[in-house]
């Protein structure tokens, strides 16, 4: 007789499943053969699943990539949302500018010590026209500025950012704590992570107080 599963241990064993996909692939990506080197067909292979699987648990390369750079950014599997994190509420709950720029160069150096590694091995020297490294780095670029226009919400609410065009200051942030600036200065420069967030933490003080 078939054995038969409720919904809920469907479920279970269908995130169990797709963890264990998006497991390989971060082992594949930081310790395999990298970006190019990741397939597929290479990845269902080490993983003991079909191909099918991969595309019906995760989908296809550019989503396998999004869902290692996911857990990685937020450092669990969680389903928890990056903005109701407390290390992000500290950064959106900040009283003034000095507070704000504190918390969130200590977030960032948090999450680029969890995702500087892929970014480096996806896109330390640009996509190159790959339309998967593209639509990547188009998304993290367009949520991260999303999370930027809300981590500042709360300090522009308070007055905190005296004249300065609001728009401006999303500009600011957004680059400032771009990956390619912690690339370059902990990645090529050789900085220790201490010294990014202090410098970070000083550069965003100055441009929103300014």
């Amino acid at each position: 007789m078939a054995r038969q599963y409720s919904a809920p241990q469907r479920e279970e064993k269908a995130q169990a499943t797709r963890a264990h996909i998006v497991r390989t692939a971060r082992a594949l990506l930081l310790d395999g053969g990298g970006y190019a080197g990741m397939t597929i067909t290479g990845l269902a292979k080490t993983a003991g699943v079909s191909p099918q699987t991969v595309y019906n648990s995760v989908g296809g390369k550019a989503e396998v990539i999004k869902a290692v750079y996911d857990v990685l950014l937020a450092g669990d599997e969680e389903q928890t949302p990056m903005s109701e994190r407390p290390e992000f509420r500290r950064v959106a709950d900040a009283v003034d500018v000095p507070s704000y720029a504190a918390a969130y160069a200590a977030w960032s150096r948090t999450i680029y010590d969890r995702v500087g590694p892929l970014l480096g091995v996806l896109v330390a020297h640009g996509p190159g026209g790959d339309p998967v490294l593209e639509a990547f780095v188009a998304t993290i670029d367009t949520e991260r500025r999303r999370g930027n226009t809300h981590s500042l919400r709360g300090i522009a609410e308070r007055g905190q950012l005296a004249s300065r065009d609001f728009d401006e200051a999303v500009d600011a942030v957004w680059t400032l704590t771009a990956p390619e600036v912690y690339d370059r200065l902990v990645q090529r420069c050789g900085w220790k992570p201490a010294a990014y967030e202090r410098w970070l933490a000083k550069q965003l003080a100055a441009v929103l107080s300014g």
